[in-house]
């Protein structure tokens, strides 16, 4: 379980202080598959990479299981259990897919044990495990292995930074067979997704919404999801779209 209580993050801007995260409080507990949206610009980046430790809080304290993380860096945190998926997957040309997941498993590998984490994505294992993690994936197939990464860390929080971006409508479907997948498995883990799409939202157990850095509602799918739908319907005059809110 990963608490944040009172979070607030500073950056200088033109020789100011301007406060992007705004003495936030949040519990991501175990079991459950979360989704923070909000509007552009609200802080929702921000707060997925403070929990990555890739930037610290201007104060507040990061819990981790009881045990006082805010101090500690992204290294120290993924030895703990948190994963990050950036909104744009690296390449790292030289290194093969095989390669990526062993080192992401923290151990060796058979091949047939890495080829189930790429079949647990929907990847063709045999098609992409001696493959060079480079310029020649797709989009989809980034996401899809970064996540395979992920599986094979055995996080105890995955955070996904608006893992739909940069991808084609048929890798989507596939991204979300991927996250329903893993969240029928979670029980001593959880997930945490920063997006808009409204199908990732659907999935969610809960919903966090975050805007100008503070959390401004926080509740069951079923509760926040129609609630940002009527108001997106209300500022555009038409129906939302199954794909974006």
């Amino acid at each position: 379980m990963l608490e944040l209580k009172n979070i607030s993050f500073n950056v200088a801007d033109e020789g100011r202080e301007k406060e992007i995260i705004r003495d936030l409080s949040l519990t991501i507990p175990d079991g459950r598959l979360m989704v923070v949206t909000g509007p552009n610009g609200g802080g929702k980046s921000t707060l997925a990479r403070l929990i990555a430790g890739i930037e610290r809080p201007s104060s507040g304290t990061i819990l981790m299981n009881g045990e006082d993380i805010t101090n500690e860096g992204i290294t120290e945190r993924a030895r703990r259990g948190i994963s990050f998926a950036f909104q744009q997957p690296v390449r790292f040309k030289g290194i093969q897919v095989l390669d990526l997941i062993r080192l992401a498993a923290g151990k060796p590998l058979s091949l047939a044990e890495a080829c189930k984490y790429l079949s647990s994505v929907g990847l063709c294992a045999r098609d992409y495990i001696q493959r060079e993690v480079n310029a020649s994936l797709s989009g989809g197939e980034l996401k899809r292995i970064e996540i395979a990464t992920v599986l094979a860390r055995g996080s105890s929080l995955s955070v996904f930074d608006e893992p739909e971006a940069g991808i084609d409508l048929w890798s989507f479907q596939n991204l979300i067979e991927v996250f329903q997948g893993m969240r029928a498995h979670i029980r001593d883990s959880a997930i945490l997704i920063i997006s808009h799409q409204e199908r990732i939202l659907n999935i969610a157990d809960e919903i966090i919404v975050i805007k100008d850095g503070r959390l401004t509602r926080q509740g069951a799918r079923e509760e926040v999801l129609p609630e940002l739908i009527g108001t997106a319907e209300a500022v555009s005059g038409c129906v939302v779209s199954q794909e974006v809110i």
